[in-house]
C-alpha cells in the first residue's frame, strides 16, 4: 500500500460477527484505501468463540472486500493504530447509549495517541442487533439466519447443539 494510503480500523470483539458489523466494515471499505478489522483479545475474558475462530469467521465473511485485513490485538487500540499506520477508528453507533460510551473512548484514544474516531450510524436494519442477542437466540434454538452470515449461523448452531438437544 502506498505511504499516503488512508487507513482505518474497525475494532471489536466480534463474538460472533453479525450483519451489523459487516455493514460497518463494508461501508468503511468504501471510504478508505485499507480497513483493518481488529479483534480485541482479552485474556481475562473468555468468549463463545476463541480469537482464532473469530479471525477465521471474519476472514471468510470479508473475503469479498479486497481492501479489508483482519488481525487480532491486545492492549490499546491506539497502539494497534500506530503499529499499522492507521489514522482513524471507525465505530458503529446504534443508539444514544452507544454514543455516550464511544465518545468517552474516542476522547481517550485521541488523548493517548492522537487517533480520530469516526462514528458511523448503524443501518436501521441492524439497529437492534448485537452479538449478545444473536448468541442468546442461537442458544435457545432461535432463527438467527437473517442476522449473521450462513457460516456464522452454522458455527453457532454447532456450539449450542448439545444444549438444544
Amino acid at each position: 500500500m502506498k505511504p499516503e494510503a488512508r487507513r482505518a480500523v474497525c475494532p471489536g470483539s466480534f463474538d460472533p460477527v453479525t450483519y451489523g458489523h459487516l455493514d460497518i466494515v463494508g461501508r468503511s471499505a468504501q471510504l478508505y484505501d485499507e480497513v483493518w478489522v481488529a479483534v480485541f483479545h482479552n485474556a481475562s475474558k473468555s468468549g463463545l468463540f476463541d480469537v482464532e475462530e473469530r479471525l477465521e469467521l471474519l476472514r471468510e465473511t470479508t473475503a469479498d472486500m479486497p481492501n479489508v485485513k483482519v488481525a487480532s490485538f491486545q492492549g490499546l487500540v491506539v497502539d494497534f493504530c500506530k503499529q499499522h499506520e492507521v489514522g482513524i477508528i471507525v465505530k458503529g453507533v446504534r443508539a444514544v447509549s452507544d454514543f455516550d460510551y464511544e465518545q468517552q473512548m474516542a476522547q481517550m484514544n485521541f488523548g493517548l495517541g492522537g487517533v480520530e474516531t469516526l462514528f458511523m450510524p448503524t443501518n436501521p436494519l441492524y439497529s437492534f442487533l448485537s452479538s449478545s442477542l444473536v448468541k442468546d437466540a442461537a442458544k435457545w434454538g432461535g432463527d438467527i439466519d437473517s442476522h449473521v452470515p450462513d457460516v456464522v449461523a452454522r458455527r453457532l448452531h454447532a456450539k449450542f447443539a448439545p444444549e438444544q438437544g
